[in-house]
C-alpha cells in the first residue's frame, strides 16, 4: 500500500499520539501523521494573535475556534484515516465533531476510548470502522491495513 496520511484527533493531555507515531515508525510504516495544534494556549489564542484582540471572551473563543476549524477541516479532508481519542477525564466536544465530520466525508474512522465510555459514545462508535481501547491497538490496525500483517 502506498503512503497514508492519518489525522490524530482528540484529547491532548496524554502521550497517545506519540505512542501511535513511534509504533508506526518502529513497524516501518509509511504514514504521515497530522493533527490539531496540541499546545492549548496557542490553540486558544490563535484568533486574537492573528486577527486582533477582543474585549469579550466569547469573541476571542469564536475567532480561535474558526481558525482551528480551518486547520482541522482541511487536514481531515486530506486524511486517508482519522483516529479520534476520547480521554478519561476530559470531554472533547471537538473530537466528537471531528469524528462526525470524518464519517460524513466517508473517511475511515478509528475511535479510541476506555470501555466505560462505550455507552455515552455509542453513536460515535457506530460511525467508526474500528473501536480500540489503547493506542497500541491503533498501531496494530495500521500495520494490518498497510501490510496485511497480524500482530505477533
Amino acid at each position: 500500500m502506498e503512503h497514508l496520511t492519518v489525522y490524530l484527533s482528540g484529547e491532548i493531555h496524554t502521550d497517545w499520539r506519540d505512542v501511535i507515531r513511534n509504533g508506526a515508525l518502529a513497524a516501518g510504516l509509511d504514514i504521515a501523521f497530522t493533527g490539531p495544534v496540541t499546545d492549548h494556549e496557542s490553540s486558544d489564542d490563535c484568533g486574537v494573535a492573528i486577527l486582533g484582540a477582543e474585549d469579550k471572551g466569547f469573541w476571542k473563543d469564536h475567532k480561535g475556534a474558526k481558525l482551528n476549524a480551518i486547520r482541522t477541516r482541511t487536514l481531515i479532508e486530506q486524511a486517508d484515516i482519522v483516529v479520534v481519542r476520547f480521554g478519561e477525564k476530559y470531554k472533547q466536544w471537538n473530537a466528537a465533531f471531528d469524528a462526525g465530520y470524518a464519517a460524513a466525508l466517508g473517511t475511515p474512522l478509528i475511535v479510541v476510548h476506555a470501555p466505560e465510555h462505550t455507552h455515552p459514545l455509542k453513536e460515535v462508535d457506530g460511525a467508526a470502522l474500528a473501536v480500540a481501547e489503547h493506542p497500541e491497538q491503533v498501531v496494530q490496525i495500521l500495520l494490518y491495513v498497510v501490510n496485511g500483517e497480524l500482530p505477533v
